[in-house]
């Protein structure tokens, strides 16, 4: 016990980047909308874009390492029968409407969509979303209480 003597003990709890749960879906759909925004930015530019992302995986020897993997992204961009390009948002695993019965924003030309990522962002971050976040989080929870 002489060795824990000679440490300096207390008490102390980790510090969580946000308790606020409308903070922490801010933040996960701002990061997401980064992700969709460099996506577009790489496809105007006609390059290829791979974020990764670090996975456990098990080695040759059978021993868990840890590894950069691909990470799967699901383009935020869809055409309609016309070719004009709409931007959607999902949350929750459901589509946001923007508004009532509006559940895409009208891009227009591809290369504009950059712009109107970086708005929504600014929407998100002055909270003008938050009760469709706080809707389909609800609605997500009800779904994964009645699976389990």
């Amino acid at each position: 016990m002489s060795i824990l003597k000679s440490l300096k003990l207390t008490n102390a709890k980790p510090v969580r980047t946000s308790d606020n749960p409308v903070e922490r879906a801010r933040d996960k759909v701002i990061s997401a909308l980064a992700e969709q925004k460099a996506m577009a930015e790489a496809k105007i530019a006609g390059q290829h874009f791979a974020p990764t992302h670090k996975v456990w995986r098990k080695d040759a020897d059978g021993q868990r390492v840890q590894v950069e993997a691909p990470k799967r992204l699901r383009a935020g961009w869809f055409t309609d029968a016309s070719g004009q390009f709409f931007f959607g948002l999902r949350y929750a695993g459901k589509t946001i409407e923007f508004a009532k019965d509006k559940n895409a924003v009208t891009v227009g030309e591809f290369a504009s969509l950059p712009g109107i990522i970086d708005k929504l962002i600014e929407a998100v971050r002055a909270g003008e979303l938050d009760d469709q976040f706080a809707q389909a989080s609800a609605e997500r929870g009800q779904m994964l209480r009645k699976a389990g």
